[in-house]
């Protein structure tokens, strides 16, 4: 009988931990089915800023952007500091920074937009967009992101997000090129070589 109880809980925290990180006990829950996307471009997009403004995302018709999901309580949330230097190197060529709270992996970003802009100007000194928070997976899923991990839409760069501070990278004509994982680090040889080579490709394209 202890042994039939020990295999209850064991899978009952096996579901909670899977739970977090989107599957069900077999595999994909319900919470990873694709979403249908209608749009096909992120500039058709109105997201609300941290402030609760509203900004279209076409005003970013031109540069090369990066979309980055956050938190404020992960390991990974260092990374601010990586996310505002390669901004503060490259904005001056068009290149910038969309910073997406979210709270989707372990509970890692529970604070209000205001609670968040606060931590990410006095920690960080953050100055690129961030934008108020949002799904960035699952049945809430907002559909930014479901457009931003499409395989219909971005067929090279699809799947799902996998934890806080991936990152996802457009050129100048709104097209998904790149995408890393929260491991890369913003200034990692590999992300700062693909900002630069749509930064090149963008300028010669305006020459």
């Amino acid at each position: 009988m202890r042994t039939i109880y020990g295999i209850l809980i064991a899978a009952t925290v096996f579901a909670v931990i899977a739970a977090s990180y989107g599957l069900g006990l077999f595999g994909a829950s319900s919470a990873t089915k694709m979403k249908p996307v209608t749009a096909k471009s992120f500039y058709e997009f109105e997201m609300l800023d941290i402030d609760g403004n509203k900004v279209s995302l076409s005003k970013y018709k031109g540069n090369v952007v990066m979309f980055v999901n956050t938190a404020s309580k992960c390991g990974y949330t260092p990374q601010y500091a990586g996310l505002q230097a390669i901004y503060e190197k490259y904005k001056d060529r068009g290149f910038v920074i969309l910073g997406f709270p979210a709270n989707n992996f372990m509970g890692q970003e529970p604070g209000t937009n205001e609670e968040i802009k606060e931590f990410c100007t006095l920690r960080y000194q953050v100055t690129f967009p961030m934008f108020a928070k949002i799904s960035v997976k699952g049945e809430d899923q907002h559909p930014l992101y479901a457009y931003l991990t499409s395989e219909k839409a971005n067929p090279d760069f699809a799947g799902e997000i996998t934890w806080n501070f991936n990152k996802i990278l457009a050129n100048d004509k709104g097209e998904i090129i790149a995408r890393f994982s929260s491991k890369e680090t913003p200034e990692s040889p590999e992300v700062t070589k693909a900002i630069e080579s749509a930064l090149e490709k963008k300028q010669g394209s305006a020459e």
